[in-house]
């Protein structure tokens, strides 16, 4: 059934460390130690929001990468009210906080898990706080010998043991708006985006998803939404030039425009007014 039909978007991100803009090698963050950066922003959480708000662009996330990054969060969330997501320590008690203060939707994945499995008691409790509306479930993971990708928590040190597959995608979207999911493996490494993820996200996702991690050219935004029949979102991080890296964020919010020109025009085969 044709269910979930809407155009492919590209997603920004503003991912904080000690409340800085920074873009880190996902694996890498432990506490005590200094995670593996690949970019330090002189520019605020706050100024990144305004770009992304000028060059419209919703949807995207702040993350909080540890403790520290409240306030900076919360200038970003108010500099782009109802345009962002925030995830980072997430949990029932403070949710509210972070939906009152801007967030469009807060993201969680940790709070939900407990000793690697799934615990629906906490998801539930979470569930009650938030409503499906405003609830984006991270499902960030990595591919086991077996094969299949499975979710890891805890900054993503810990692997649980609930499989990314048909049944795990199904069973949670009852409970959130949407779905977040980063290739840990290549996370913040430049080294091409997790095809076979990305496939089957695109495969079995029947609500908005967003995928991220290891995108490295333009082109990567047409090859996910072909891998992802069009319903796979994609966020592009530490290759944007503003996070230091090659690929020319303008060209990245053109293809946008030229996205939304299409579907205003009557599907792919539509005019691209403008330009």
């Amino acid at each position: 059934p044709r269910s979930f039909m809407r155009a492919m978007r590209f997603r920004p991100c503003i991912d904080l460390h000690n409340s800085v803009v920074k873009q880190i090698v996902g694996g890498t963050l432990e506490d005590g130690k200094e995670p593996t950066t690949n970019f330090t922003s002189s520019l605020s959480a706050k100024e990144y929001a305004e770009k992304y708000k000028k060059d419209n662009l919703p949807g995207g996330h702040v993350i909080m990468l540890g403790p520290g990054n409240d306030e900076a969060a919360l200038s970003a969330l108010q500099a782009y009210p109802g345009g962002m997501q925030v995830g980072g320590g997430i949990n029932p008690s403070n949710a509210k906080k972070w939906l009152d203060g801007g967030a469009s939707h807060v993201i969680v994945t940790s709070y939900i898990f407990e000793g690697g499995k799934l615990s629906m008691d906490k998801l539930k409790e979470l569930f009650e706080v938030t409503g499906k509306d405003k609830l984006v479930l991270d499902l960030s993971c990595r591919k086991k010998e077996d094969g299949k990708y499975y979710v890891v928590t805890d900054r993503w040190q810990t692997f649980t043991d609930l499989e990314v597959n048909k049944e795990t995608i199904d069973m949670l979207s009852a409970y959130c708006a949407e779905f977040l999911v980063h290739g840990v493996e290549v996370e913040g490494k430049r080294m091409g985006i997790e095809e076979d993820l990305v496939r089957l996200l695109g495969e079995h996702c029947n609500i908005p998803c967003t995928y991220a991690g290891g995108a490295d050219l333009l082109s990567d935004l047409d090859r996910v939404k072909a891998m992802g029949k069009g319903k796979v979102d994609l966020t592009i991080g530490s290759a944007l030039d503003i996070f230091g890296g090659p690929i020319s964020y303008d060209a990245v919010v053109n293809w946008q425009r030229q996205q939304e020109a299409r579907a205003a025009g009557g599907g792919e085969g539509g005019a691209v007014r403008g330009g």
